[in-house]
Formats: structure tokens, C-alpha cells, sequence
């Protein structure tokens, strides 16, 4: 497998040939696609250029992913195959069974014991190729930190126990001062790196080291031949900018990974781990971007929270912005019916959504109609055995119990017939009194008249003006609170006369289909909201709005 960086990646290439020449292999992992960020890490490779000057063939690699991890692995191990001194530079996050360690590369996505070799280089697999230069063989490891949280039940974020062999030198310390250290005491020509280790208590030194300990011979640049480099095969500027643009077109993590493998060091290689970051760190990016695809104006955005709901899915708002409470819906929606919770919607969900709520809207009609049938008979009943008797107390027993029913028109009429004929058979001084307390209008007026006229002709007329009152104050506040929510839904005036209209389809006397609300509409209202077990206020709501107009005012979301 390219991604089995340990064994046989390393020793399959221990027996080829190469030049004799020192070999060093770099690898700086600050930046990983699922793992915490590791500071300063790459700046491991600043290493790089001193160990050139010292002769050493360096295979160094920023941020590496698995696959260019391989290559630059097995680059340095066929180097090293007759090297008289190696060099291994790590730094970045490690793994460890306690037994065993492994660097992991930048895309280690959820590493475990049965993967781990997918996922990262086998330290101990280095060791033994740092073994073939006993007393010239140096392994540096800059890990995230000594110990760390578990990856799988055996594995975890670490460095473990280390089986170094004889003549190996392993140095070990934070990020920051294993760069520091491999870019100014690592190279520097006849420096005594046992003296300098005794004085730098940041890297901690195991395995091979000798008293006295100069593996950069102080003549060590002189006596080194005069090297013409080979040039390195100069990028192709335009070439970098397509497959750059190539990789920000597709904008997927698989396209800006393909991009860093082409150009590991190139010159959108910031913008690539940004947009990498970006992707893994929204698990539903793709379906965000699918949504906006569809370029949604603000009626479907509406259109698709009263859909919403009539399913019972509550938007917190039909206002055409998808906010919290819209995504939160959509989302208990997606897992009701068994899509991905991504909280964004696909044309296809969009279509099923609105024929589900096409399909409840004609379900809560029939259920309506039902209970309208129902409230009917027995609101006729009522009148059987109340206003159709023809007096007075029939009449304000029927609106008493039904104030917005079938017959509460010809009633109130009634009455007010009944309290005129009663007016002008009243004697001159009852007449008076009872003009004086509808004048004040007031429940003390009225509690006056009863007082002075406790059998007079209007006592029934006062007796019910005052309860009525009572029962307008005791309500005040809910009717406040349905006027302001009315005023929160900013009706037009065309949907004001989509509301009329329809109250008049279902035969609830709406009076003129004007856009203006006026006591007709109130009442039909009433009789709506009632028939729905809706809140009876008389006034509209969300609520009301969206079982009205439900199969009224569809906006084309395919």
C-alpha cells in the first residue's frame, strides 16, 4: 500500500545502490486537517539549509500528507543506504501504543491501532535505519507533547517507550526548541554537542552519548568538495495557477489535497490548508453549498418555513430568513423522514417537504370540516332550544354560548328591537335613567340604573353590558398581545384580501373582501380559529396565517 509508511516502505530499499553521501530527513508538521495545530513544528526545516552546507542529502518535507510522506520517506532511506552519517528530524504530533511510535502525516484522520500505519512513519522503523551509522546516527523528535489523550483504547497522542539501537542518539524537547536547536547547534562546525546538550535542559538526550561527542568535525565544510547542485525543476508558474484554479473551482477537500500533493511547497499552499481547515471544520459545507446553489428568493425561503410549520416544525418565524430556529426545524424534519441532518435543504427535500405539507394542509381542512359540521348541529341545537323560543332571555342565553354562532346576527338584532320597543314602553323616568347610563357607558353607570331600577325595563340590557365589559377587561392584555401580533406579520393589502377571500370560501361571513379588517372579519376569524382549535383571538397569528393560506398563496419552489 503507498500509504504503509513503516517496514516495507524503508528496508525493501535498504539494499539499493547509492552515492556515499550523508543523508538527513526533515519532517515538520504544524498544520493537520483533524488533529490540534502543533506551533512551530515546521520550523523544523529551517534546519535544512545548514545540513546542505555540511554535505548532507536532506529530503524535507512541510506538512506532508501520506502520500508525499512516502516519497520523501523512501527518497531518504535509498539516500542513507551508504551514508556515513544520518540525520532524522521530527516534529509535529506522534502516536504510540507505549510499545511502538509513529509520526503521523498531516491528513491522520482518526488514527488507530489497526490503521496507524496508514497514517504516520514508523519511528522505530527509523531507528533501524539510523542504525546502519552507529556513532554518526542522530534521531530528533519534537513532539506535541510527551503524553496526550487516547486515540482508540491503544493508542494515544505521545512518544513512547524507545528501543534505541547501540551507537543511535535520540534528542527530544518541545517543538520550538528542537527547530532552535537543529538550525544553530546541530550544524555548527565543531561544536561539542555533549557539552552543549549538558547546557540546553530543553532537549532531553538518550541512547548513544560519548563524553565528548563533535559529529560536525569543525573542518567539516572545508574538506567538503565544491558541489555544483542540481538545479530543481523550476515550476511552471501558469501550469501552478490552472491547477490552482483547477482545486478552488471544485473547491472539495480531495481537490485541494491533490493540489498540495502536486505543489507541497507552492504558492497557494497557505490558501489550500486554509481552505482544507475551512472544509473539515463544517461537516456539512457541501450540503451548505448545495442550498445556496439553488439561489432560494425569500418567498420560497417563506414558503418552505409554512410548510414547515403545517408539519408542526416550529421556524420561530415565517420571514424568509433561515436563522437558528429554521435550520433547527429543518433539521428534526430531515430526521423524521430519514435524510442526512444537515439542517439545508436539496431540491428534492424541498419538492417532498411541500408535498408533505400540501397532503397535512388538506388533512386539518378535513379535520376542520368535520368539527365545523359538528359545532354546527349543536350550535343549531342551542338555537332550538334558546333564540328560536323568540324572547329575550332566549336570545342572551344563545350568545351567551355562542357569540359568534350561525344565529348570533339575527340575536343581537333582536335584542336591539326588543331594547327599542322596551325604550318607548318605559315610563319617562326608567327611560331617563337608562339614557344617562348608556351615554356614560361605563359598568358603574349601568350598576347605577340597576340600583335605582332594580326591576326596571332594561335591568336584562344592563345586567348583560356589564358582564360583557368585565369580560373585555379581563381579556385587555390578550387582546393587546393578538393585535401586536397581528402588526408583527406587516400584512399587505393583498394578502389582507387573500384572507377575506378565503374566509368567505369557507362560508364564514368575512362582510366585504376590501383588505380591511373590520367586526365581520373579526368575527369570521373567531369562527375560523375556533372551528381549528387555533387560539381565539379574532386576530391573525402565524399560525392562523399559515393554516389559511396553506393551499391559497404557494410559491413555486421547483
Amino acid at each position: 500500500m503507498r500509504h504503509a509508511l513503516c517496514f516495507a516502505s524503508l528496508f525493501a530499499l535498504l539494499a539499493s545502490p547509492a552515492l556515499a553521501e550523508d543523508a538527513a530527513l526533515i519532517l515538520g508538521s504544524e498544520r493537520y486537517e483533524r488533529l490540534d495545530r502543533v506551533s512551530r513544528a515546521d520550523d523544523l526545516l529551517q534546519a535544512r539549509a545548514g545540513l546542505e552546507d555540511l554535505g548532507f542529502a536532506v529530503s524535507a518535507l512541510r506538512n506532508g500528507r501520506s502520500g508525499p510522506t512516502a516519497e520523501a520517506v523512501a527518497e531518504f532511506v535509498d539516500t542513507s543506504a551508504d551514508a556515513d552519517r544520518i540525520v532524522v528530524l521530527l516534529s509535529g504530533h506522534f502516536a504510540t501504543d507505549g510499545a511502538r511510535t509513529w509520526f503521523l502525516t498531516a491528513d491522520a484522520n482518526a488514527p488507530g491501532l489497526m490503521n496507524v500505519d496508514a497514517a504516520g512513519v514508523s519511528v522505530d522503523s527509523l531507528l533501524k535505519v539510523l542504525a546502519q551509522t552507529p556513532g554518526q546516527a542522530i534521531l530528533v523528535l519534537g513532539p506535541s507533547s510527551l503524553s496526550g489523550p487516547d486515540l482508540d483504547p491503544w493508542l494515544r497522542i505521545g512518544v513512547g517507550d524507545l528501543d534505541i539501537p547501540q551507537g543511535v542518539t535520540v534528542l527530544r524537547g518541545l517543538p520550538r526548541d528542537v527547530a532552535d536547536f537543529a538550525e544553530d547547534a546541530l550544524v555548527t562546525p565543531g561544536l561539542d554537542l555533549a557539552e552543549e546538550l549538558q547546557d540546553l535542559t530543553a532537549i532531553r538526550a538518550s541512547g548513544y552519548l560519548p563524553a565528548t561527542w563533535t559529529p560536525m568535525p569543525a573542518d567539516e565544510v572545508a574538506a567538503q568538495p565544491e558541489l555544483t547542485p542540481e538545479p530543481e525543476p523550476a515550476t511552471d508558474p501558469a501550469r501552478e495557477d490552472s491547477a490552482w484554479r483547477a482545486a478552488a473551482e471544485a473547491d472539495t477537500l480531495n481537490a485541494y489535497r491533490a493540489y498540495l500533493a502536486a505543489y507541497p511547497d507552492g504558492r497557494y499552499t497557505a490558501e489550500a490548508e486554509a481552505m482544507i481547515e475551512e472544509i473539515l471544520t463544517e461537516p456539512n459545507r457541501d450540503a451548505r453549498k448545495a442550498e445556496e446553489a439553488l439561489s432560494l428568493t425569500r418567498d420560497q425561503r417563506r414558503e418552505i418555513q409554512r410548510d414547515l410549520t403545517i408539519l408542526d416544525y416550529d421556524t420561530r418565524g415565517i420571514d424568509g430568513i433561515f436563522g437558528p430556529g429554521t435550520r433547527r426545524a429543518i433539521t428534526n424534519w430531515q430526521q423524521q423522514t430519514g435524510y442526512s441532518q444537515t439542517s439545508y435543504m436539496t431540491r428534492e427535500q424541498i419538492n417532498r417537504l411541500d408535498a408533505q405539507a400540501a397532503r397535512r394542509a388538506a388533512e386539518l381542512e378535513a379535520e376542520a370540516e368535520r368539527q365545523r359540521e359538528e359545532e354546527l348541529r349543536l350550535d343549531r341545537a342551542y338555537w332550538e332550544e334558546t333564540g328560536a323560543k323568540g324572547d329575550e332571555a332566549g336570545y342572551r342565553a344563545y350568545l351567551g354560548r355562542y357569540p359568534d354562532g350561525v344565529y348570533s346576527e339575527i340575536a343581537s338584532s333582536r335584542l336591539a328591537q326588543i331594547e327599542e320597543e322596551n325604550r318607548a314602553a318605559a315610563e319617562a323616568d326608567d327611560r331617563e335613567a337608562w339614557d344617562r347610563a348608556v351615554a356614560a357607558n361605563t359598568v358603574a353607570s349601568y350598576r347605577d340604573y340597576l340600583e335605582i331600577w332594580p326591576n326596571g325595563v332594561f335591568r336584562d340590557e344592563a345586567q348583560a353590558r356589564i358582564n360583557a365589559m368585565i369580560s373585555q377587561q379581563n381579556s385587555a392584555a390578550d387582546v393587546e398581545a393578538a393585535e401586536a401580533a397581528e402588526r408583527r406579520l406587516g400584512l399587505n393589502p393583498i394578502t389582507a384580501r387573500l384572507v377575506e377571500a378565503r374566509l368567505a370560501q369557507l362560508g364564514l361571513n368575512p362582510g366585504v373582501v376590501d383588505g380591511r379588517f373590520d367586526d365581520d372579519t373579526r368575527r369570521a376569524l373567531r369562527r375560523y380559529q375556533r372551528a381549528r382549535n387555533l387560539t381565539v383571538t379574532g386576530y391573525l397569528n402565524e399560525a392562523t396565517v399559515v393554516r389559511l393560506l396553506a393551499d391559497n398563496v404557494r410559491v413555486d419552489s421547483r
